[in-house]
């Protein structure tokens, strides 16, 4: 029986560690779920970034020098709509507007958001199945110090600014696992579930609170390891440690893990917390290289987690 593995994943970082993966396993090996707490409707469109960083990474079509995106963008259609007074703070390449068009237009024609992904990564050539969390809408809402705003007002038009207190994820009681990730979870041969270097408050835990899930993560035989999206006390990538710092909650791998709790049977984090390695009682850890900077560097700590894995319980 041919082992399979399960990737949760956010953006950005979570996609280099998902393409990694999927650089180093066959497909029928791996399936990506990504984060839909993002999602957002924008100038009439359905926009699901991390769906979107994690299709383009897959793809080879990642924007490296952005860090966000469709590689060779250019931004006429922004410049138009500034000329018109729009809104103009969330920056929509020409090419990705043609997914957010493509996807809206089948979402309102009744297709789910699984269907709409299958079909997206498809055209783009991407052979491990890249699905969403949930079909059902899942938002998540930062509580912060001017306010509740949803995720990404706070990320992209207010710049991460308003210190945090909190968060929660309307619609996340009435959402159920997307079947692709249901298939995946109960599939026999299934060897290990890796949650993928991304936040654990807002790119995480909209997929670990869905209702029953982590309980059933628990129940699995297979193992389910994270990688710290912390390193040396700073995030790769994106608010994590900002976040934390506000929440009082040390900025630390540490306290990564512990946020995670008894839902992991591994975890894994960079050399350069090697001094930390004491703090972390008796959950099995794997000290390597996480930074990845290239795809070398992310078929490397991908085949570092696989063989981790199957070292596991």
């Amino acid at each position: 029986m041919t082992a399979t593995y399960l990737a949760l994943s956010g953006g950005v970082g979570g996609a280099k560690l998902a393409s990694g993966l999927a650089a180093v396993l066959r497909p029928g090996q791996l399936t990506i779920v990504a984060n839909v707490g993002d999602d957002f409707d924008h100038l009439g469109l359905r926009i699901c970034p991390d769906l979107d960083s994690n299709m383009y990474a897959l793809a080879g079509l990642n924007n490296e020098e952005l860090g966000w995106g469709r590689q060779g963008e250019t931004w006429q259609f922004m410049a138009a709509l500034k000329d018109f007074g729009g809104e103009t703070w969330f920056n929509l390449g020409d090419q990705d507007l043609a997914v957010h068009v493509e996807r809206t237009r089948r979402l309102a024609a009744g297709e789910s958001l699984s269907d709409v992904t299958q079909a997206l990564s498809r055209a783009l050539g991407i052979t491990h199945p890249l699905q969403p969390a949930s079909d059902e809408p899942i938002r998540t809402i930062v509580e912060t110090e001017a306010g509740d705003l949803s995720f990404q007002h706070y990320f992209v038009r207010d710049q991460c600014a308003p210190a945090v207190l909190g968060f929660h994820f309307d619609g996340i009681d009435n959402a159920n696992v997307s079947p692709v990730f249901a298939a995946a979870l109960s599939d026999p041969s299934l060897a290990a579930v890796i949650i993928c270097p991304s936040n654990p408050f807002v790119s995480v835990d909209p997929i670990l609170r869905m209702p029953g899930l982590c309980d059933r993560l628990r129940s699995l035989d297979a193992p389910v390891l994270a990688v710290s999206p912390i390193v040396a006390g700073q995030a790769i990538k994106g608010p994590a440690a900002k976040m934390m710092a506000e929440l009082n909650v040390p900025a630390t791998s540490v306290a990564v893990a512990e946020y995670y709790g008894d839902l992991l049977d591994g975890f894994i984090i960079d050399v350069q917390d090697t001094g930390l390695v004491d703090q972390f009682a008796e959950l099995p850890l794997l000290v390597t290289e996480t930074i990845m900077k290239n795809a070398d560097d992310r078929a490397a700590l991908a085949r570092s987690v696989i063989d981790f894995s199957g070292r596991l319980p």
